[in-house]
């Protein structure tokens, strides 16, 4: 689904992304895991367009989508959230997935509002419904129009851990029923290691390991990365 070969980033001399390579599969979900500063948002907003490559490719479905912006990257089949949520506190969330329904032509809204169990907050503004649901809504309008391929900057960012949890099911379930392949930043860790099938992880702009999660938990540079040297 998406191939990542030598892709390096720099603001000016500081080099945020290094020479980072990855292959995430279709109808996977794929977790970008580091430190702070690791540059994982980063490598998102390389993935999605909205930052351009210093150097290095970006492969989608096989093509080569380096020099595309990121309106003709969600055209294709790329959608994204962001860490700070997305969506208009005086709208009613009906209304907020309908428009963002028409505009990208999605076949199921119903199937989308049950598998995020929103159909409560409906009727209601985003500024009513709780901080759990506003991400929810803001999770739904970036799968709208069923693209191919998400990218989901910690979504679980500000939620308790049942929330947290809760949210992890939806998003494994989402992948199963449409087929989505999700790449996952979070730094809630119960939440990566309970759906992800796949992890990179990131270490000052470089990837450190890449590997399936329950060999990468026990990992000693994994772990040093996280809490210091002395934790290994």
């Amino acid at each position: 689904m998406l191939e990542l070969h030598d892709l390096s980033f720099a603001y000016g001399s500081l080099k945020a992304v290094s020479s980072v390579s990855l292959t995430v599969s279709e109808g996977s979900i794929h977790g970008l895991i580091g430190p702070n500063g690791a540059g994982k948002s980063t490598c998102i907003d390389l993935v999605s367009g909205r930052r351009r490559a210093t150097s290095g490719k970006v492969l989608f479905q096989g093509r080569d989508i380096t020099a595309h912006s990121a309106v003709r990257r969600r055209r294709i089949g790329i959608s994204r959230s962001f860490q700070r949520i997305s969506i208009y506190p005086g709208l009613v969330v009906a209304d907020q997935l309908d428009i963002a329904a028409r505009a990208v032509r999605e076949p199921d809204l119903d199937a989308l509002v049950r598998a995020l169990s929103l159909g409560d907050a409906l009727s209601l503004t985003a500024a009513e419904i709780s901080y759990g649901e506003q991400r929810r809504v803001d999770i739904a309008l970036a799968l709208v129009g069923a693209p191919a391929l998400v990218l989901l900057d910690e979504p679980a960012a500000g939620l308790s851990r049942d929330e947290s949890l809760r949210l992890a099911d939806h998003l494994a379930e989402l992948v199963r029923t449409r087929g989505t392949t999700v790449v996952l930043v979070e730094h809630h860790l119960e939440v990566v290691y309970r759906v992800c099938d796949w992890l990179t992880v990131l270490d000052q702009g470089a990837v450190l390991a890449d590997g399936e999660p329950q060999i990468l938990r026990k990992d000693p540079r994994v772990i040093r990365a996280y809490l210091g040297r002395s934790a290994a």
